[in-house]
């Protein structure tokens, strides 16, 4: 999974109207993680880190490609809020178990909640349920 479709909560309104909520992040890169490092808004502001590097990863936002830090600065804090989990859920380091034999990665711990996306091949909304499976009794 090197890139997942996402749908914001709440949505990019731009100036004619419209909203735009369906957008593409990919998975981050260690120089995506590092060059904002040496942005001088980020060395005044460490806040700012973070607004860098979503724009770096989030290859589309409804008609904007590529994502700049202006148009992510727009968004509802709802949405920027929905963007760093989803970074966070698609960058996760996952813990590795050594052996003799060979390296295993476990998986990633599911999320917790409801996920709306839009499906890449025909543009229908999907809601997404994330809670954990219990066993059955």
């Amino acid at each position: 999974m090197n890139e997942l479709p996402f749908m914001l909560p709440v949505g990019l309104f731009t100036s004619d109207g419209q909203v735009h909520r369906s957008g593409v992040m990919r998975l981050a890169t260690a120089l995506d993680e590092i060059e904002p490092l040496g942005d001088p808004r980020v060395q005044q502001n460490e806040a700012y880190y973070s607004l860098l590097l979503l724009a770096r990863v989030v290859t589309r936002l409804g008609p904007f490609s590529p994502v700049t830090p202006d148009t992510l600065a727009v968004l509802p804090a709802a949405d920027f809020a929905h963007l760093q989990a989803l970074y966070a859920h698609m960058n996760a380091a996952l813990p590795v178990s050594w052996s003799a034999a060979a390296p295993t990665v476990q998986s990633a711990p599911p999320l917790a909640g409801t996920v709306e996306t839009e499906c890449p091949h025909c543009g229908a909304l999907l809601e997404l349920d994330l809670g954990q499976e219990t066993a059955p009794a």
